[in-house]
């Protein structure tokens, strides 16, 4: 081979080698960027397009989303100390699109804290959308949210967003309704506390959405039992119901995968621009020297008598 061709190699090599450096280095540089943009909140401003480059380059921020949920008590703690602190949100939500498993148990983690710290810092995020992003990242598995379900020391609201989760499951096909109903079956007949309890009517609802009247013996007993608020809602909704379950189900966005971070979150209140309070104009005080006809117009600019207005007794 020629000491030309030689050099004609080398001189590629050296340029490939350069070309990916740089790249390595810009995809680096952008991840900073995307990462410090997700991680404060910025009030009336959405970072559409730091998360629009996030989900370009899932393989690689993915790492970085799983880090931020490590150490649950950690990440509770920062969040309830700053407000602002938004990336373990984006991370629920770009994990869940994603459909990354590996979000599943520290997520669970979390929401596993005693207490109503998880609910404190988290808000209408349990209520709304825990469940899907549950069943998001679950492969399909059921013993997650089931974990969830029958800890008595979590808030109420989180064990019901479970249940939410498993129905979001079977919505999409992940399991058969008859493992969920069965597990259903299970709760009712001593899987849970026997007390009153918001969980009670959570999962009455629950099997009001999968229609599950082959659990009705067993409900009955429970309402018996007084551990339900209202049991006639679900007899009077199973007669009035047409529609199969699953068209219902597939139909209701309260049980459907995340799919779109951006649309889920970019109507939140805190990214939308609060308009400015009108300005206060402090009433004038007169002089207790000037003096001003009673008829005369008040001298505050009201356009009232002044008899009317500043002058007026007491």
């Amino acid at each position: 081979m020629t000491d030309l061709c030689l050099r004609s190699i080398e001189r590629i090599s050296y340029i490939n080698t350069y070309q990916h450096e740089m790249h390595s280095e810009r995809i680096t540089m952008e991840l900073e960027a995307i990462l410090q943009e997700l991680t404060t909140l910025t009030p009336g401003y959405f970072p559409r397009q730091a998360l629009q480059a996030a989900i370009a380059q899932r393989e690689a921020i993915t790492p970085y989303l799983l880090t931020s949920l490590e150490d649950a008590p950690r990440v509770l703690a920062r969040m309830e100390a700053d407000e602002n602190y938004m990336l373990p949100f984006y991370a629920f939500y770009l994990l869940a699109q994603f459909r990354e498993r590996r979000a599943c148990p520290l997520i669970v983690d979390l929401f596993s804290i005693p207490g109503e710290m998880p609910l404190n810092v988290t808000g209408d995020f349990v209520t709304e959308d825990l469940g899907r992003v549950l069943a998001s990242v679950s492969g399909g598995a059921m013993a997650p949210m089931k974990r969830l379900v029958r800890n008595p020391r979590i808030n109420e609201y989180t064990r019901s967003a479970a249940l939410d989760g498993l129905v979001c499951l079977v919505a999409n096909d992940l399991q058969p309704r008859d493992a969920v109903i069965t597990y259903f079956r299970h709760l009712l007949r001593g899987g849970l506390e026997q007390r009153p309890s918001f969980i009670w009517d959570a999962l009455l609802d629950s099997c009001i959405d999968l229609r599950a009247e082959e659990l009705l013996d067993d409900l009955q007993r429970a309402a018996d039992a007084g551990l339900f608020e209202d049991f006639a809602w679900f007899t009077k909704v199973m007669r009035q119901s047409k529609a199969t379950p699953f068209i219902e189900l597939r139909q209701n966005r309260h049980y459907s995968l995340v799919k779109d971070t951006i649309a889920e979150i970019e109507w939140w209140a805190c990214f939308k621009s609060q308009p400015a309070p009108p300005p206060v104009i402090p009433k004038a005080t007169l002089p207790s020297t000037q003096k001003v006809g009673r008829n005369a117009p008040c001298p505050c600019g009201s356009g009232k008598k002044y008899k009317h207005c500043c002058g007026k007794p007491g």
